[in-house]
């Protein structure tokens, strides 16, 4: 069946600008691949060209000299104890705030959902002050409970429209057969919304490995840094050292498990945002 030629204009109109935009996105990335694997005179002579070899003295370069390898141990602990003390606490209340009715609990949404709205910006010096107190400053499991909190709206948000299109006659005969609420929720409730948990899993833990800001402001040793706070000091000490190779191959480390991630359960995000979507 052939194309009359406003279906193919039209069809190039779409495909021509989304293919300039790939490029225009995976080229810097593809150049920072190549300047990991080059030396500092190779990023100056050819800074566009690809490697004469491919070395990995700049990732052992960051790896060792620029205690890249703390700093990924940091944003691991951060990232995992942020991304389970946000499902242990957002679990729970979705689930109280759709299935449990008591007085408020529709002014409590609603209460997480215009927090969803107010900049984070705005509470970071009552909590520099509040973790000065508890003495959380300048410690990696103080970060990691500030970004649960961080996230509780946006998972709570996301878990309740699924927690919502669950058929409450489950949780009848669960309950008719002697299962607590308790149970209920850690053997129906949440197996039936595992979508909607993997997503905001996924989606959070991406969020706590690359976050800057708060680590900035929260962290003020060099042994506490996360990856992001190692990078930017390699970036300020580029500027005067030149080492543009080993602030590429850090870059490479901190990109590669999100893209990995990503690349694993990128179907997985896609359907459960879909879904979430749909039945919110």
């Amino acid at each position: 069946m052939k194309r009359s030629v406003g279906q193919i204009l039209g069809r190039a109109g779409i495909r021509i600008p989304l293919i300039l935009w790939t490029i225009a996105v995976l080229y810097p990335i593809f150049w920072m691949f190549l300047g990991s694997f080059k030396s500092n005179a190779e990023i100056y002579r050819n800074p566009w060209g690809f490697p004469e070899s491919f070395s990995l003295d700049n990732f052992v370069t960051a790896w060792t000299n620029y205690n890249i390898d703390t700093s990924v141990f940091n944003s691991l602990i951060v990232t995992v104890i942020g991304t389970a003390l946000t499902l242990v606490l957002a679990i729970p209340t979705a689930y109280a705030i759709e299935r449990i009715q008591f007085r408020g609990s529709q002014a409590l949404f609603l209460l997480y959902i215009s927090a969803m709205m107010i900049p984070m910006v705005l509470g970071w010096i009552p909590l520099f002050f509040l973790l000065a107190e508890l003495n959380l400053l300048d410690n990696i499991y103080g970060l990691a409970i500030v970004y649960a909190v961080s996230q509780l709206p946006f998972t709570i948000f996301v878990l309740t429209s699924f927690i919502s299109t669950i058929p409450k006659s489950l949780e009848e005969s669960a309950a008719m057969d002697g299962m607590s609420p308790y149970m209920v929720l850690w053997k129906i409730i949440t197996p039936l919304s595992m979508s909607g948990i993997i997503t905001v899993t996924i989606m959070n833990a991406i969020q706590f490995w690359n976050e800057y800001f708060m680590a900035l402001i929260f962290l003020n040793t060099g042994d506490n840094y996360t990856l992001a706070l190692a990078i930017d000091f390699i970036s300020s000490e580029a500027q005067y050292t030149n080492a543009w190779g080993t602030l590429f191959a850090s870059l490479v480390i901190a990109i590669i498990p999100v893209i990995v991630l990503y690349a694993i359960f990128q179907r997985r995000i896609a359907k459960g945002l879909t879904e979430g979507a749909i039945k919110g």
